[in-house]
């Protein structure tokens, strides 16, 4: 088996122009990056005021078709501010999936509410609507419009799919599901900017949703992340919370709540408005490596390239292969990794982490299974795909 992931590596690195180490996933930049900062830098705006900020919201919200983006410090601040102007509370329980980075569970903890975990689909990696209306079923019940816990007696408040590695969650059948028991929500969309669900960008369904632009991710401002909504008023809110809850004055400095220091410094936007401007090119060179990836699994026994789901459009931020239970997946990362080809697990399911151990959780079969099968490739987009 070694010798077939030798050969594996072998014909990555030879896809990524035979370089001696192929990462994960890292930036691409090129002069209209250096433009923008060297602007920030010159005018001197260069932290949490000036005009990229500004630009980065408007043109992120017309990207992703909602009404409204707030610009953040990085996807979980912003996970953490989605939900709690969703109205998630202390003591509240909020169903994600335990199949997620560790950040979807860390921002439901910053409100002192409690992860309830829940399956995830094979056919998306994300949050699996038919087992979570089961699990419901068995645990919940409404009362004065609210869902019970009837194991621990706490309300269920929100949902938050996550749509892991570009990949959308039906989104549909969860919608209904949140209808027909008053849960908030709330999309983790950190890793989906530039995925379709039927037509329709991820992260504006839910009446909030969080994206991050880390360095790995599709598009990056270095560090940073924002919130997506449809509703002007939470927007408004979210800004004021993030930018510490001050109250514009000309020289007064005079707070109306507990805020959040959360604001993206300007110069991580203008990075953002370039990368932001070849999203589309990015997007395609994301979909040529596929093609590659997948002409190059279709002759490997016992491994399988994961591809989107019939109802949506994938990012493919990361490229992600299934292999056969039989196969051994430590062996398959130790042999790509000392070949000099990245490759990482999946996220341990989030309920064996420590901090997450005693809280309530679904049958979780499906996330168990994949944990011993999903493995990421490197993804970064090949720079001869869309540079001129």
């Amino acid at each position: 088996m070694s010798e077939q992931w030798s050969d594996i590596a072998c014909e990555i690195k030879e896809i990524y122009g035979n370089k001696d180490f192929v990462p994960l996933h890292e930036p691409t930049f090129n002069k209209k990056e250096i433009e923008y900062v060297t602007d920030c830098i010159q005018t001197g705006w260069v932290s949490s005021v000036g005009k990229y900020v500004d630009q980065f919201e408007q043109q992120l919200a017309e990207y992703t078709g909602v009404k409204r983006a707030v610009a953040v410090v990085n996807g979980t601040a912003a996970l953490h501010i989605a939900l709690k102007i969703a109205g998630v509370q202390a003591n509240d329980e909020v169903f994600i999936p335990a199949l997620t980075f560790v950040a979807t569970a860390n921002a439901v903890s910053y409100l002192n509410a409690i992860p309830h975990f829940v399956d995830v689909s094979e056919e998306t990696l994300g949050l699996d609507p038919i087992k979570l209306e089961e699990h419901i079923e068995e645990i919940g019940e409404m009362k004065n419009g609210h869902l019970i816990n009837t194991q621990t007696g706490r309300i269920i408040r929100a949902v938050v799919p996550m749509h892991s590695f570009g990949h959308p969650v039906d989104l549909d059948p969860l919608i209904e599901v949140c209808n027909r028991y008053n849960l908030v929500l709330v999309e983790d969309a950190a890793e989906s900017l530039g995925s379709y669900y039927k037509g329709r960008h991820t992260g504006g369904f839910g009446l909030v949703g969080a994206l991050s632009f880390n360095g790995n991710k599709i598009m990056t401002t270095g560090g940073g992340g924002a919130i997506l909504t449809n509703d002007e008023k939470l927007a408004d809110y979210a800004k004021h919370i993030t930018t510490t809850a001050k109250i514009p004055h000309r020289w007064e400095y005079r707070h109306d709540g507990i805020g959040y220091n959360y604001r993206m410094p300007n110069i991580n936007a203008a990075i953002g408005c370039a990368q932001l401007e070849k999203m589309n090119e990015f997007l395609v060179s994301k979909r040529n490596l596929t093609k590659q990836y997948q002409k190059l699994f279709e002759k490997v026994e016992g491994v399988q390239l994961f591809t989107e789901p019939s109802f949506g459009t994938s990012n493919y931020w990361l490229q992600t292969i299934l292999i056969d239970e039989k196969l051994d997946r430590n062996v398959a990362l130790d042999v790509l990794n000392k070949e000099g080809t990245m490759a990482r697990p999946i996220w341990t399911p989030l309920n064996e982490l420590a901090p997450y151990s005693t809280c309530p959780k679904a049958d979780l079969s499906v996330t168990n299974q994949l944990n011993k099968r999903v493995i990421n490739i490197p993804s970064t987009p090949l720079k001869g795909e869309y540079h001129g």
